[in-house]
């Protein structure tokens, strides 16, 4: 995740995509949140899980706020997106980076029976379909609504509301079962 998200900030210095932005933070955020899952796991401990699950959560939360606030602030100062192609490229990219995240997390989580590497791998397969949001503003962009932008980051951004609670749910409904 972590190349992914350095792909699209590249890619997002040529664009100026709120849409864009909005899914490179959340996917820099993801790829931080492997280590507190990762120093959970070496701990092999359920309560250090939890809290990594929480981590996860947080750190979902604070890439949908700080989404918000780009989007609102795109609202209000509008700008003309240029590069249309290296922005639906960034889509693809973010998409691909997500799946494979996804895959490996849900396979490790299964093997491990650990709700919150399950959990985190769901919310990865989530994030490539926000990240075909991407590809989706480049192409009404480019159809002549430049006002695409910041709605489909505001989409995006409702987007990662939505995975911050389902994970919470996750995280919080695997604490109960100790």
């Amino acid at each position: 995740m972590t190349l992914t998200a350095f792909a699209q900030a590249f890619i997002y210095k040529q664009t100026l995509s709120v849409a864009l932005l909005a899914d490179l933070i959340h996917n820099f955020g993801d790829a931080l949140t492997a280590i507190p899952l990762g120093v959970a796991f070496f701990l092999r401990s359920a309560r250090g899980e939890r809290w990594a699950g929480l981590a996860v959560v947080l750190a979902i939360f604070i890439s949908a706020l700080v989404a918000l606030g780009q989007t609102i602030d795109r609202f209000i100062h509008p700008r003309t997106l240029s590069h249309l192609w290296l922005l639906a490229a960034a889509g693809l990219i973010g998409f691909v980076g997500n799946e494979i995240a996804a895959q490996v997390r849900l396979r490790a989580g299964r093997r491990l029976q650990s709700p919150a590497l399950v959990a985190d791998g769901h919310h990865a397969r989530v994030d490539g379909f926000v990240s075909v949001g991407v590809i989706a503003s480049a192409a009404v962009v480019a159809a002549g609504m430049p006002m695409a932008d910041p709605i489909i980051g505001l989409v995006i951004t409702l987007v990662i509301l939505k995975i911050t609670w389902d994970a919470w749910w996750t995280v919080r409904g695997a604490g109960h079962h100790d």
